[in-house]
């Protein structure tokens, strides 16, 4: 019994580290030109006649995400996990080759559409729901989540050097050549599991209604919209401030240099906010001064003008902001989301933060004009959408403190309404959703109060 429980432990680790990695590859590429795209698209052909479109370019990727990553999805709960997951990556390959060869402003955006509809992120969450045991869930999306935020920690500070060495066509064509790897590491190294429905990982179209009024649940969807709308926007008119022809300040091939201290000092500086936030129990007062830090660096930037160290203070209070609240809103998803809810409510919450990413490339494009060089006009109208957003945040109601947990139902032949009361006499079980379909309890507890082995001696016994 031990060896097998060693060889599925070891299968689940190898697998979720190989799906973290394919996650933040995928991301890596659509992250690393972000800081060098601007420059890059001013020299193509058409751009100075439609200068719009260097911003929808920048931010396209995000509205195709938006509006596949949900029928990706559903699809790969009838064809299959692997296959849409490769078909994706294929498709995000296809879209990055456009985009190396692109050589007018317009092929570019096409580029950037065809990447963003690659859109494998709800179906990769799904296969590691197949592949890791329903009490390994949390860590393994803990795993993806530092993936993420190293993905993107990662590309701003080597993206400069990259583009310097390979030119941002090299970046998309190392893109692609990653792309195609990573259907390699899903076929060889991640095992064949059929697939299985799972609320936590799945959208489930029975209570996207319900998720869709829940007055929480919008407030973090506006969050997160709005702070990848104002992130993306910045990152329009931010690479021109610092090479701009009048007042140079760092050159493209230099500009790690702001990016890796900002982002190391950024991290470190967000560590205690996290630890007060949760184990202090002061989640929303964290969450509050983090917007209010984002609203007073992007001020501070539209007010820097062309001095790197004031750009370089307002950078590092915009990302230890952005670094609470990247950490910050899926915790509270999760933490708001009903019972058995909470796929549904973070493929909704996903959906957001991708349409923030086309709306802030639309917003910068259409507010930039290459010939009046008005940077600021840029960081003023993100500084009003974070200021909107500060007062619903001041409006959201503190969270409870709980997590969910999932345990495995041994048969359908349970008294459904008498096994939800019994748990929810238990001390520190908020919420149950029974599931008989599935096969599985749902459980909203708090972790430091629950007796898990009284929990699931109650469902064990159950008749």
């Amino acid at each position: 019994m031990a060896a097998v429980q060693n060889v599925l432990e070891r299968r689940e680790r190898r697998s979720i580290f190989a799906l973290a990695g394919i996650f933040g590859l995928r991301l890596l590429g659509l992250f690393l030109v972000l800081p060098v795209f601007s420059v890059y698209a001013h020299g193509l052909h058409g751009a100075m006649e439609h200068p719009a479109l260097i911003g929808i370019a920048l931010g396209a990727y995000g509205l195709t995400q938006a509006m596949f990553q949900i029928p990706f999805g559903k699809l790969s709960d009838k064809w299959g996990r692997k296959p849409v997951i490769a078909a994706g990556l294929v498709i995000f390959a296809i879209g990055s080759v456009i985009a190396a060869q692109a050589t007018s402003i317009e092929w570019l955006l096409v580029g950037r559409i065809v990447q963003g509809a690659g859109a494998v992120a709800a179906a990769i969450i799904a296969l590691t729901a197949d592949l890791v045991r329903e009490e390994r869930w949390t860590k393994a999306m803990a795993i993806i989540g530092i993936t993420i935020g190293i993905s993107f920690s990662v590309s701003l500070v080597l993206s400069a050097p990259l583009a310097h060495w390979i030119g941002v066509q090299g970046i998309f064509w190392v893109t692609a050549v990653l792309s195609v790897l990573a259907i390699g590491v899903l076929y060889k190294v991640i095992p064949e599991v059929p697939a299985r429905f799972h609320r936590d990982a799945e959208m489930n179209p029975a209570v996207l209604g319900t998720v869709l009024r829940d007055p929480n649940l919008l407030r973090l969807n506006y969050g997160i919209f709005a702070l990848h709308t104002g992130l993306t926007a910045i990152f329009v008119v931010l690479p021109l401030v610092l090479v701009d022809s009048h007042h140079p300040l760092l050159s493209q091939a230099d500009q790690w240099m702001l990016y890796l201290p900002v982002m190391l000092l950024s991290f470190v500086a967000m560590v205690p906010f996290i630890i007060v936030g949760e184990a202090k129990r002061k989640l929303k007062e964290v969450f509050v001064l983090a917007v209010a830090i984002l609203v007073a660096s992007v001020v501070w930037m539209a007010l820097s003008g062309h001095n790197i160290w004031s750009i370089a203070i307002a950078l590092f209070l915009f990302f230890v902001g952005f670094n609470i609240l990247e950490a910050s809103l899926p915790s509270l998803v999760a933490k708001f989301s009903h019972p058995g809810a909470k796929g549904t409510a973070t493929g909704v919450y996903t959906t957001a933060e991708f349409f923030g990413a086309f709306c802030g490339g639309l917003l910068g494009g259409l507010l930039y004009l290459p010939g009046q060089r008005n940077y600021s006009d840029v960081f003023w109208a993100v500084a009003v959408i974070y200021l909107i957003w500060l007062v619903v945040a001041l409006t959201m109601r503190s969270p409870r403190y709980v997590a969910t947990r999932i345990f495995p139902l041994p048969d359908d032949d349970r008294d459904i309404d008498g096994l939800t009361q019994r748990l929810l006499q238990l001390p520190g079980v908020a919420e149950v959703a029974v599931f008989p379909d599935e096969g599985a309890v749902y459980c909203k507890v708090e972790s430091k109060v629950y007796d898990e082995e009284r929990l699931r001696a109650i469902i064990a016994a159950t008749t």
